[in-house]
């Protein structure tokens, strides 16, 4: 049996003699087709481990002023996403001979995939050649990593030499 319902002036309502509804799924995140189109596509953190070894991949944390506060992917390059659109020619100068850019935020929900898709658009434009030949976005961004149980790192340099742990 349903338990009563609260109103709004705090009174029991009786429960409900209706069939109840299906609950709705949950909402997990969408990857919209256009990011698929662009050349956009996602990483898993069991993925990104053995990527991160081959010196053709960058890691590019875009999150703002948490990196300071919280740990980051060894190795990885920061540039916040409050001031990645000026810093694009910088960016791209920071990962010339990069194959392949893997980019993230706290969740890689909105700043990561945005901040990807932002600098595929330069590189698409750039008058200079590039050899990077994939963006990507790891899933579940760098939350899901740490909680994943991957190692992290609390140095303070910038960008992160990757001898950390």
């Amino acid at each position: 049996m349903c338990k009563p319902r609260q109103t709004k002036r705090g009174q029991e309502s009786p429960p409900s003699s209706s069939p109840a509804r299906p609950r709705p799924r949950p909402r997990t995140p969408r990857r919209p087709e256009t990011m698929a189109r662009k050349g956009v596509s996602y990483v898993t953190a069991a993925q990104l481990v053995s990527m991160a070894r081959d010196p053709r991949v960058a890691i590019i944390d875009v999150r703002d002023e948490e990196r300071i506060c919280d740990a980051h992917i060894a190795g990885s390059h920061h540039y916040a996403s409050d001031g990645f659109a000026d810093r694009l020619p910088e960016i791209a100068e920071a990962t010339r001979g990069k194959e392949t850019l893997v980019f993230h935020c706290a969740l890689s929900q909105v700043r990561g995939p945005s901040c990807a898709r932002m600098f595929l658009d330069y590189l698409s434009e750039a008058k200079e050649e590039s050899a990077v030949k994939s963006i990507t976005v790891l899933e579940r961004g760098f939350n899901g990593w740490e909680l994943s149980g991957r190692a992290v790192c609390r140095c303070k340099d910038a960008p992160c030499k990757g001898v950390c742990s």
